[in-house]
């Protein structure tokens, strides 16, 4: 494939060739089911394999979106699949449950292992975005770990007043009705347990992370297959 100046992507036994028209797509697709079945005599999984538009077509975790640019046509980007971005938010959402027997501290550290392993894995995708709004879930969590962890309303009145909360204020919110996932979303935790608190504990945005890793901010990763084969 190399020696015809082929785009191609192979990961053990799966691969997936690119091309810029339906019809090479065809002529190409045709001449490696021959190569494979009849030279190499390699079984074939049909289900899997055939002639994909790039928005119909993920491999590895990425998926492929247009992008839209005055005069240019043809042109795609990389993004994480749907499926990825679900298995990221299972694994976030486990490690911040506020019921798992573990430490701020542990899970500060779970929280690091997990978003910079998949961050490095999907740093080529652009994905500042979707990023922005996880951030923003996993701390309102932590803060609904933290706000769980101070069990009885005395605990939370002092908490909040060491936190810089009116008296008055901090007794309100710590007898308050309102569940707690609604108070870790609320300003009373917002402007308190801030972002700069979460730092100093450890924590890393995974924007952040990602702000350091991925190659493309300045100049915007762009891919240009039209027709996907096998």
């Amino acid at each position: 494939m190399e020696k015809q100046g082929l785009r191609y992507v192979r990961y053990a036994d799966d691969f997936s060739i690119y091309t810029k028209s339906e019809h090479s797509a065809r002529k190409i697709g045709n001449n490696i089911f021959m190569f494979l079945r009849d030279k190499l005599r390699l079984p074939i999984n049909r289900e899997k394999s055939g002639i994909r538009k790039p928005v119909n077509f993920t491999i590895l975790g990425y998926s492929f979106v247009p992008t839209y640019v005055k005069g240019e046509k043809g042109k795609y980007q990389l993004v994480v699949s749907a499926k990825s971005w679900k298995s990221i938010r299972e694994k976030m959402k486990t490690i911040t449950r506020k019921t798992t027997p573990m430490t701020f501290d542990e899970r500060i550290r779970k929280i690091k292992e997990t978003s910079e392993g998949w961050l490095n894995y999907f740093r080529m995708a652009s994905i500042q975005g979707k990023l922005k709004d996880i951030d923003g879930w996993v701390r309102n969590r932590l803060r609904y770990c933290i706000w769980h962890n101070w069990k009885k309303p005395e605990r939370k009145r002092k908490n909040l007043i060491r936190l810089g909360v009116e008296i008055e204020m901090a007794y309100q919110w710590s007898r308050s009705r309102m569940g707690g996932w609604a108070i870790a979303q609320s300003p009373i935790l917002g402007t308190t347990i801030t972002i700069a608190k979460l730092r100093k504990r450890g924590y890393e945005a995974m924007l952040s992370y990602y702000e350091k890793v991925a190659p493309h901010l300045n100049e915007p990763l762009y891919t240009r297959p039209v027709r996907t084969v096998v």
